[in-house]
């Protein structure tokens, strides 16, 4: 239905935050200024596989950083990334007392002798973790998404904005921000390459593969069999569209410099039936309505052995654009600029910010990201329209378990139903 919001979509972007349109610019920042720079010293929290690859790419953004404390649940999984991260080099600069286990490994890290963290933990955990950092006077880089729960968006928008009053910096892990030929796609769309967009559409459909599922072992309880394996429980992942799918509609919320107003959704699981899958679907299906009555199609899939599509299209009144792809009007318009890794370009940014003295913050632009993909699973899950409004200011969710986290038990919710489970 058409959202009665009382202004125009033009009125919306005119009022558009400030930090979103400074991520408008579209050239490279360089690479830091070499071994002469003054040294930053970075902790990781997490040593999962994407938290050794962002450490990784971290390393390879700058020749004068180094990782010096590491924090994770697992005692095994911290040896694996240290043992992976070994052969890096003097650069991987931990020791036996810089390197934390448990609950509160997190904790631990921010103490150490460090400039900036990494927040590489599953999802779930990422509010509170970028309080404690902000609250340390930490510099961050945390990973997508920002949030599971719409307790948890506040929670970021909150520590990004004390962030700013300490003069912080705060990078996430949305990289397509940071990608040189989004960058210049969407400048030149903001400048109006396509006109006003009037509709719009994105996607990730594909495979599983990359996310095998953990299986319990004898010993293990509920909690940390969860926690193993992460991507299948709502309350660490956000479900996939949450996880994954973030990226497409960060791509749509910076073309047209809004959040969504409402959206409809639809969703289940087909393949991924057994209990190695959680309680989590495998496919939704989303309308998003944003300013002026712009409506986005969002699909995002993870089945086995099915086509494939992973991107963002937007229509416009002169013409269309495939971000990082392609701009057509009455010509076709491809980037030829310099290429490079968004993956680096990201902490490339981030440390360009804190040795200029110039604090970059997207904290509420992946906390808008992370509640609209957050709004598609609540809507799909219970069958309900959900509003941005209602989603921001009166969803009383909150899935981090109370009081604080433990091992030992904790049941599996059921599957959710459209029209059974309640809107919370």
């Amino acid at each position: 239905m058409q959202a009665d919001t009382g202004t125009t979509r033009r009125d919306f972007l005119r009022t558009a935050s400030a930090a979103t349109a400074a991520l408008g610019s579209f050239a490279i920042i360089g690479r830091a200024q070499g071994a002469d720079a003054e040294p930053l010293r970075a902790g990781l929290i997490g040593c999962g596989r994407r938290g050794t690859g962002a450490a990784r790419n971290f390393l390879d953004a700058d020749p004068a950083v180094k990782i010096v404390a590491m924090g994770d649940l697992f005692p095994d999984q911290m040896e694996t990334a240290r043992k992976k991260m070994a052969d890096w080099g003097d650069r991987t600069a931990v020791t036996d007392d810089t390197c934390f286990t448990g609950f509160d490994a997190a904790e631990k890290v921010l103490k150490c002798d460090i400039d900036l963290v990494l927040l590489c933990a599953p999802p779930g955990f990422r509010p509170t973790h970028l309080r404690a950092a902000v609250e340390a006077g930490k510099h961050v880089f945390m990973e997508k998404p920002a949030a599971t729960c719409p307790a948890g968006v506040r929670s970021i928008i909150e520590s990004g904005e004390m962030a700013v009053k300490k003069g912080l910096s705060i990078a996430a892990g949305t990289q397509r921000r940071h990608a040189p030929n989004y960058r210049d796609m969407i400048h030149r769309i903001h400048d109006d390459a396509i006109g006003d967009i009037v509709a719009g559409s994105c996607y990730w459909v594909g495979d599983f593969g990359y996310y095998p599922a953990v299986i319990r072992e004898d010993g293990w309880t509920d909690v940390e069999a969860q926690i193993r394996n992460w991507n299948y429980f709502t309350w660490l992942s956000g479900d996939h569209i949450v996880e994954q799918h973030v990226h497409n509609l960060d791509v749509m919320n910076w073309a047209l410099r809004a959040h969504p107003l409402s959206c409809f959704a639809i969703g289940g699981r087909q393949q991924r039936t057994g209990s190695e899958f959680g309680h989590i679907y495998d496919h939704f299906a989303v309308e998003f309505e944003y300013p002026g009555g712009v409506r986005v199609q969002s699909l995002c899939r993870q089945n086995a052995d099915t086509f494939s599509r992973v991107g963002e299209h937007l229509v416009g009144t002169k013409g269309t654009a495939n971000p990082g792809k392609d701009i057509c009007t009455d010509k076709i318009y491809k980037f030829k600029g310099e290429d490079a890794d968004p993956y680096v370009q990201e902490h490339v940014h981030l440390i360009a910010s804190i040795r200029d003295g110039k604090p970059i913050n997207e904290a509420r632009n992946v906390a808008e990201s992370t509640l609209a993909a957050i709004m598609g699973r609540m809507s799909a899950y219970t069958g309900r329209e959900v509003t941005w409004k209602w989603a921001m200011e009166e969803s009383k969710l909150d899935l981090m378990p109370k009081p604080d986290i433990a091992f030992g038990a904790m049941a599996v919710p059921d599957v959710a139903i459209p029209g059974v489970t309640k809107l919370v």
